[in-house]
């Protein structure tokens, strides 16, 4: 039995050509899809299905790195990316030089300089202080002698000379010293209100003596050696000086009496006198013999050519006659 089939189509070689090409294309399509999920399958990493992997008690076993292994995971030879290579941070060996203008000018305080201070050889009082006034080598007087309640002990202490005293001192002990001399003794701005009668007795070669400034009303017995006494600024009277005080002084020169409570001018004054300064006290009159000789008209006082009377009662105009042998008026007004 032969069946013959017959297609319902007219056989046509141009609708065959066009059919092949549109398989070959399919194909090809189809082929390169498949390529395509060959590779994805190829570069996904491989998957653990057991169960244990993903059980809770080692899920976090998953998240652990391996620190040692960790920058071997990627190969960066095999990176076609370029890298641009980094900029040099430029090294500044040096700061540049600031030139300052021509006309600028800078100031420039320097330290002072130390100063060198000369330490006396001698001592010498300048300051109070908590030990008594510092002496020229440096050392308190209460510190190299010993002071109870205004007596000052110097006994032995290798004194050249008698230092200037504290205020308070009444009583100066210095036996055993080696003081050869002494010219100057000044005790200017104490609270001495007398002098014994023998505290000056005894020092033959004093030359200056300086009680400036102190509540003395008299003066005791002073030595003929003096050239200069200043007592100004005290409560000096009349009363309180010796007859005749000044007249064995042959080589006294400068006399101030100045600021005290005298009634009349010491006299007779020695002719070796220079300056003699009576300013602010309570003189009233002056003699023909204060400062001349009224027995001798040639007599002439050269020495004696500064006397001041200013501040004082007497009225220097009323006494000519007792200026005819001085090179120089007195100066002095009533009060």
């Amino acid at each position: 039995l032969s069946i013959t089939h017959q297609c319902p189509f007219k056989y046509s070689p141009k609708i065959y050509s066009q059919g092949m090409a549109v398989l070959q294309l399919t194909s090809k399509t189809m082929l390169n899809l498949m390529l395509v999920l060959v590779g994805f399958c190829r570069c996904a990493p491989p998957v653990d299905l057991d169960p244990e992997t993903f059980a809770l008690e080692t899920y976090d076993d998953l998240h652990t790195l391996d620190l040692n292994t960790y920058e071997d995971t990627y190969d960066y030879e095999d990176s076609d990316e370029e890298v641009e290579s980094l900029v040099p941070v430029p090294v500044i060996s040096q700061a540049p030089a600031v030139v300052p203008p021509e006309a600028y000018m800078e100031e420039v305080t320097l330290p002072p300089n130390p100063s060198k201070t000369s330490i006396s050889s001698t001592l010498n009082f300048k300051a109070p202080g908590l030990f008594g006034p510092d002496t020229g080598m440096g050392m308190p007087i209460c510190l190299l002698c010993v002071c109870i309640r205004g007596n000052v002990y110097c006994d032995d202490s290798d004194l050249t000379q008698i230092p200037p005293l504290p205020k308070e001192t009444t009583h100066f002990y210095a036996r055993f010293n080696k003081i050869t001399e002494l010219k100057r003794l000044d005790l200017s701005g104490n609270q001495i209100g007398k002098v014994s009668e023998g505290a000056f007795r005894s020092l033959l070669q004093l030359e200056d003596l300086i009680l400036v400034d102190n509540r003395i009303q008299a003066l005791p017995e002073l030595p003929a050696s003096l050239k200069h006494i200043d007592v100004r600024d005290n409560k000096l009277r009349s009363s309180g000086l010796h007859t005749e005080a000044f007249k064995e002084m042959k080589e006294l020169q400068f006399l101030y009496l100045s600021n005290n409570k005298l009634d009349y001018i010491p006299i007779p004054l020695p002719e070796s006198l220079r300056v003699l300064h009576l300013q602010n006290n309570n003189i009233q009159s002056i003699t023909q013999d204060t400062f001349c000789n009224s027995h001798d008209n040639n007599y002439i006082r050269k020495a004696l050519e500064d006397i001041r009377l200013d501040g004082n009662p007497v009225d220097i105009n009323l006494y000519p006659e007792a200026y005819f042998c001085l090179p120089r008026l007195p100066t002095g007004t009533p009060v």
